[in-house]
């Protein structure tokens, strides 16, 4: 059993070692969603599983607070709301849960994070689809592979293809991207 921990451990140690571009890229989606906050515009996050929770744990970091007290941000999860994810679902079908939610409440300039560990899943390429059309900016936050990183205008790709840490890297790198919101930051 110890043997299987270090050797999870080591693994997300080894893909921690590789972040030059995956730092730089997400040095870039803070500098999107900064420019998107400056013009009054807002943030819609989406996926799938465990990434629908780590949507949901950076918005409510975003909308409550990350370390300290700030004004909250506009950022929105269109995994929260059962009663209409179960709606569209059953109208329209599933893959359109996120791209119907975009059609609605997404607006020129406001920016479309989704989160996907495989980079395939169909309801999240449709809703970069629908969020294109509308003009927003799209980021994908994906592991190494799939479609979703090159349908996005906006890829932050953690270096790994093992699920489990690429779900880890995807919350470390979220928590990078709220550290820079803090007043602290701003500031300086």
């Amino acid at each position: 059993m110890q043997h299987d921990f270090e050797l999870q451990t080591n693994q997300l140690v080894e893909s921690l070692q590789e972040t030059k571009s995956w730092h730089q890229q997400i040095a870039k989606a803070i500098e999107v969603l900064s420019h998107a906050f400056s013009k009054q515009k807002k943030a819609l996050v989406a996926g799938n599983g465990g990434s629908a929770a780590l949507a949901q744990h950076f918005t409510d970091e975003m909308v409550g607070k990350y370390r300290s007290s700030r004004p909250p941000l506009p950022v929105t999860t269109l995994t929260a709301d059962g009663a209409v994810l179960t709606c569209i679902a059953n109208d329209f079908g599933f893959v359109q849960v996120f791209a119907r939610q975009v059609e609605a409440l997404g607006q020129s300039g406001d920016v479309l994070i989704v989160l996907s560990t495989s980079g395939e899943s169909d309801n999240l390429v449709r809703a970069v689809t629908q969020a294109k059309k509308q003009k927003m900016t799209t980021m994908a936050f994906t592991g190494e592979n799939g479609k979703l990183a090159e349908a996005a205008d906006l890829a932050v790709i953690a270096p790994s293809d093992a699920p489990p840490r690429i779900q880890e890297l995807h919350l470390h790198a979220l928590h990078l991207m709220c550290e820079k919101f803090e007043p602290s930051s701003i500031d300086s």
